[in-house]
């Protein structure tokens, strides 16, 4: 089926307030950072490229993508997109595609570029950032956390030592004061609790790249506690703030005894535990990228996925899964509003997009009419950016972007979704 498909549902069947939007994250399309990933990249491009057949060669792309993940440019953020600079251009090609919703993050490392430094003018940036996307009719989304930090914080151990979250408070506390959120409805504390401890301190593909499951547990925590320490320093200031948080969640299928127990455990880490363990929330936010099918006992990865369809960094795609995600999250956690807050596909010819986003406005409409209370879906990306360990080659824009240029090109999968926001939206 296609966006264009008269069965498709229309967008006057969803709320009218409802959120249409996009996601981005600050260290994967600004350029120009300085932060705990900078030094990473630095750090593991070689292995990386030197490596990449070995990680990458099963992958139906790998004969395209080859000569771009042999080499260490690949892995090095560098100037980004440009959209630090770029981000007015941004918004109005956002808006050409019929959004009404933007979300985006702070960077730290700009706002407190050492211990006890703020620097006054980036916290003015990202208040202009904000006011501008809230002029272009875009709402606001705004997220605190979404994985980099300052190098002097990642130093001192960063969010694996409990004690490290003085510095965080005095960075929300920082921000409450002195950045204008007078026009903010929404703000988003911590980007993928389970994502950032499991890959940086269980995997070891993410900074500081340990392997080590307990301490992996202890950062989970110790995000759980940042999350309740914003989120009251938030509320304090500006009560009428809407305050959650964005954890990948992901729809988990177990197959007899020891697939069953597997999932238990993958669900309580990823979706459920982390809702316990933020303790306040106006909203739940959540990521959703993939199903996971097991079959055995506590397996470390989906050990029953079919094998197709895939996308381009390997993800079996079950688009509609998050129809299944949204109606458990409602039916434990009744009243209380929903938010997709990322959303896509890597898919560099553009071959899959439209499918997804058909499958998931489908999925979106079944919940909505059980009584889901969703508010909202942002797309994961606007643009072409920055996808940490695997670099430049996986592409989930809406948007390409010619690195050389910083010129923009809107995907016929994006236009095809503009069409389907535009002629439906009175």
């Amino acid at each position: 089926m296609k966006l264009s498909d008269p069965k498709l549902p229309k967008r006057s069947e969803f709320p009218k307030d409802f959120y249409w939007g996009v996601s981005v994250a600050s260290h994967q399309v600004e350029g120009g950072n300085h932060n705990q990933w900078t030094r990473w990249e630095h750090k593991t491009a070689a292995r990386l490229a030197a490596t990449a057949e070995d990680r990458l060669g099963n992958l139906p792309i790998w004969n395209e993508i080859k000569n771009q993940a042999e080499d260490a440019h690949n892995y090095v953020s560098g100037s980004g997109v440009g959209h630090y600079s770029k981000y007015l251009l941004d918004f109005k090609l956002a808006k050409t595609l019929n959004l009404n919703a933007f979300r985006s993050s702070i960077e730290w490392s700009r706002i407190n570029p050492q211990e006890g430094v703020f620097d006054a003018k980036e916290i003015e940036h990202y208040s202009e950032y904000f006011r501008a996307m809230k002029a272009e009719g875009l709402e606001p989304f705004v997220t605190l956390f979404h994985w980099s930090v300052p190098q002097w914080f990642a130093d001192k151990g960063g969010f694996a030592k409990r004690s490290n979250l003085r510095y965080w408070r005095d960075f929300v506390h920082v921000l409450a004061q002195n950045m204008d959120l007078s026009g903010i409805k929404y703000v988003l504390t911590i980007n993928e609790a389970n994502t950032f401890s499991g890959m940086g301190y269980a995997v070891g593909e993410f900074p500081p790249g340990e392997k080590k499951y307990l301490k992996s547990l202890v950062v989970y925590r110790n995000l759980a506690l940042a999350h309740r320490i914003a989120y009251k320093i938030v509320k304090n200031k500006f009560p009428n703030i809407q305050v959650g948080s964005a954890n990948q969640f992901q729809k988990a299928i177990g197959k007899g005894i020891g697939g069953k127990i597997s999932t238990w455990f993958e669900l309580q880490y990823s979706n459920w535990g982390w809702v316990k363990a933020s303790k306040y929330y106006d909203f739940i936010g959540f990521n959703y990228y993939f199903t996971d099918y097991r079959n055995k006992l506590l397996s470390v990865l989906a050990d029953s996925n079919p094998t197709e369809p895939i996308n381009d960094i390997g993800f079996y795609m079950e688009p509609s899964g998050i129809d299944w995600v949204l109606k458990e999250t409602s039916k434990r956690y009744k009243n209380i509003p929903i938010l997709i807050t990322e959303n896509g596909v890597a898919d560099m010819h553009d071959q899959y997009r439209e499918w997804w986003l058909v499958e998931t406005i489908q999925a979106m409409s079944r919940a909505l009419k059980s009584g889901v209370p969703l508010i909202g879906y942002l797309h994961w990306s606007l643009l072409d950016n920055f996808e940490w360990q695997y670099g430049w080659w996986p592409k989930f824009g809406l948007i390409s972007v010619d690195r050389k240029t910083m010129k923009r090109r809107v995907k016929p999968s994006a236009k095809a979704w503009a069409k389907w926001l535009g002629a439906t939206q009175q």
